[in-house]
C-alpha cells in the first residue's frame, strides 16, 4: 500500500516536472509588440497551458507548473528578469483558480468539455484583472515611474488588446486539449498522472 502512494507520488511530480517544462517552452512561442507607453506586450500561447496545467494537474501543481514554467521563461529573457517573481505569482494564480473550478466545483464532470470551459474562463478573467494590476502598479509607477493614475490606465488600455486575445485563446484552445489529453492519459492508464 505505501509503496502505491509513493509511487503515484513519483508519478505527479514526473507529470508536474513535463508540464512546467511545456509552460517554458510555451512562453517562447508568441509574438512581441513593442508599445507607445514604454514596454512591449506579446500574444502568446503560454496562457493555454497555463490553464491547461490546473485542468491536468488540479490547483497545487496547476499553481507550481505555471507559474515556475512562466518564471523560468523570465529568468532566460534579460527584458524580464526583474519581473519573474511576480510573474510566477500571477501565472500560478492562472492554474490555481483553473484547477480550483474544476476540481472542487466539478469534482465528479472533470473530464467534461463544459466544466473545463468554466474552469479556464474563470482562470482567463481573474488573470486578466491581476495581471491588468500588476500592469498599472509595476509597470506603470515602478516601472515607467508614472505618477498620474490616467498614464498607468493608458498603459493597461494599450495592453489590452493582447492580454484579451492571450485570454481568448486560452478559453477556446484548454478546455478542448485537457478533455482531449485526459481521455488518452486514461486509456492509457495513466489516469494516476492526473489530480
Amino acid at each position: 500500500m505505501n509503496q502505491s502512494k509513493n509511487h503515484q507520488a513519483v508519478l505527479k511530480l514526473c507529470a508536474a516536472a513535463a508540464m512546467t517544462a511545456i509552460v517554458f517552452v510555451g512562453n517562447y512561442l508568441r509574438v512581441t509588440i513593442p508599445i507607445s507607453l514604454g514596454g512591449v506586450t506579446s500574444f502568446t500561447l503560454a496562457n493555454i497551458l497555463c490553464a491547461l496545467s490546473g485542468i491536468l494537474l488540479g490547483p497545487g501543481y496547476g499553481f507550481l507548473t505555471a507559474g515556475l514554467g512562466s518564471a523560468f521563461y523570465d529568468l532566460t529573457n534579460p527584458a524580464f528578469v526583474s519581473e519573474a517573481p511576480i510573474t510566477f505569482c500571477i501565472k500560478g494564480y492562472y492554474g490555481l483558480v483553473a484547477g480550483l473550478v474544476l476540481y472542487h466545483l466539478f469534482r465528479n464532470r472533470k473530464e467534461k468539455y463544459g466544466p473545463q470551459l468554466i474552469a479556464t474562463v474563470c482562470a482567463a478573467v481573474g488573470y486578466m484583472f491581476v495581471y491588468s494590476g500588476k500592469v498599472f502598479f509595476y509597470n506603470g509607477m515602478v516601472v515607467q515611474g508614472f505618477t498620474e493614475p490616467v498614464q498607468c490606465w493608458a498603459l493597461v488600455l494599450s495592453k489590452l488588446p493582447a492580454t484579451l486575445f492571450n485570454g481568448v485563446i486560452a478559453i477556446v484552445c484548454a478546455p478542448l486539449l485537457g478533455v482531449a489529453l485526459m481521455r488518452a492519459m486514461r486509456s492509457a492508464h495513466l489516469e494516476k498522472m492526473l489530480a
